[in-house]
């Protein structure tokens, strides 16, 4: 007996380590969004990130107190980052933070059916905006639009629908069965998505051109003022829409959100460029001409956006069962096999030129064209790998297991054996996060608190707490 005492020693200790560390996960979790809710929020929202003091905040620019941004990483991202902590854990702390996040966005939620970047809940933003809560605006110079660039929109629909999921609010269902008939009402006749939505359609050329020149030796296309009518590729505007339409018709059962998706998946074969350059551009107009955008956005085709249409199609293909949107992959892989640049890592070209597919560059400051890749603009990816190779696994893929088999593997859930794994093997993770929370409930990165790196964290323990949760008896 004594001896058996002995050997069950350890196993008393590890579990007792292991509930000790999960004790401390929660409350670290409580702790960081407290200060998060309390300390940080405006209604509810957030920004990017804030100072120590608090004194300093931002968006993608200089934010006042009054605003918060939609943007990600912004409030819908830190909403759904609480909406994973809630279903770790059953706290409601998290899901009355959750949809505090949701009633923010449904205040800044446009005319129009989306958003804007940011919200502002001064008296002065509501003069600026045409928020749907408030009446119809007389004056001209009141923004009526939405956006769909930089996830905007999208995510802030994301959102909404986590929460409308979890409680009832009418606030909120509102503003999902609002935003979406405005999100399908924006489709384009072929099937994409502009930029934007809600205002009148520049015509299709308007204003002065800019005259390109490559490399001070043949001219391009000359570059418009305007573009945010174009069907846009750039920043994944169209391929975020077909996501956040495959994810209402999974949650609500709504076949037009369905019948969305397939359209915007028609229109990415449409919009595949001819072989040799199977890929497709950033942009292009009304006609399916690759066109500019700013200044460092050429016609070209994209390997970055290539790669995000390979994903889309290979998610409308599983959504719907049909063939044809795997059609164009072979294609737009061969072109990316074949596009890559020298060298022992796995790099590519963000553009490559329409007829010669030599890669095209910026001149860091002046923004000349060129070929030459040695000076370039730093706010801006021009060379990556834009995950070319995982793309070509996910076809390859796709084709072998077949539908069935990779839907199967999606719905199915971990066994507790798996998820006490897991759990294991995140310990060290979960110790260094909470190592990092400071008494005030802060995870400070170089004097700022920033929402992305409390997101990371908060999904590290709300993901260990989950693992544990569900795998208990």
């Amino acid at each position: 007996m004594r001896r058996l005492l002995f050997a069950l020693l350890p196993l008393a200790i590890a579990t007792s380590q292991a509930a000790d560390l999960a004790a401390a996960a929660l409350a670290g979790m409580k702790r960081a969004t407290e200060f998060f809710t309390r300390e940080v929020a405006c209604h509810g929202g957030y920004l990017w990130r804030y100072s120590e003091d608090l004194k300093q905040r931002e968006g993608e620019g200089k934010a006042t107190e009054t605003q918060v941004w939609v943007q990600p990483p912004g409030t819908p991202a830190v909403g759904l980052a609480l909406v994973r902590a809630y279903e770790a854990t059953g706290e409601r702390q998290f899901l009355a933070a959750a949809v505090a996040a949701a009633h923010a966005l449904v205040f800044g939620q446009m005319r129009s059916g989306g958003w804007q970047y940011s919200i502002d809940f001064s008296e002065a933003g509501s003069k600026r905006f045409a928020y749907r809560h408030l009446p119809e605006p007389e004056s001209k110079s009141v923004r009526i639009h939405s956006i769909l660039d930089d996830d905007t929109t999208q995510a802030a629909l994301r959102h909404l629908m986590a929460v409308d999921q979890l409680v009832q609010d009418a606030r909120v269902h509102e503003a999902v069965v609002y935003g979406l008939d405005a999100l399908l009402k924006a489709q384009l006749p072929k099937g994409g998505w502009p930029q934007v939505f809600g205002q009148p359609e520049p015509e299709q050329r308007t204003g002065p051109y800019v005259k390109i020149e490559l490399d001070g030796s043949r001219a391009t296309l000359q570059r418009p003022t305007r573009y945010w009518h174009y069907y846009t590729f750039n920043d994944g505007v169209i391929n975020d829409c077909v996501a956040v339409c495959l994810e209402a018709h999974e949650r609500m059962k709504e076949a037009k959100c369905l019948d969305a998706a397939r359209r915007a998946g028609g229109f990415i074969i449409e919009s595949q460029l001819k072989a040799p350059q199977a890929g497709w551009a950033q942009q292009y107009t009304h006609d399916l001409r690759p066109e500019w955008a700013r200044k460092f956005e050429p016609p070209a085709v994209c390997s970055a956006v290539t790669v995000r249409n390979i994903r889309s199609l290979v998610e409308v293909w599983l959504a719907t069962g049909e063939a044809k949107y795997l059609g164009p992959i072979p294609a737009a892989l061969d072109w990316l096999g074949r596009s890559k640049l020298a060298g022992d890592k796995p790099r590519w070209a963000r553009f490559y030129e329409l007829g010669t597919n030599r890669p095209l560059y910026f001149v860091k400051g002046t923004y000349e064209l060129t070929y030459r890749d040695d000076n370039l603009p730093t706010h801006y990816s021009f060379i990556s790998d834009y995950g070319v190779e995982k793309a070509g696994r996910l076809y390859r893929e796709a084709k072998a297991k077949g539908r069935g088999a990779i839907l199967a593997e999606r719905s199915r859930k971990p066994t507790a054996k798996e998820l006490r794994a897991k759990a294991k093997g995140m310990e060290g993770q979960v110790r260094s996060v909470l190592a990092a929370l400071d008494a005030r409930g802060r995870w400070l990165a170089d004097g700022w608190i920033e929402c992305k790196t409390f997101i990371r964290n908060l999904d590290v323990l709300s993901s260990y707490l989950g693992a544990l949760r569900h795998a208990a008896p």
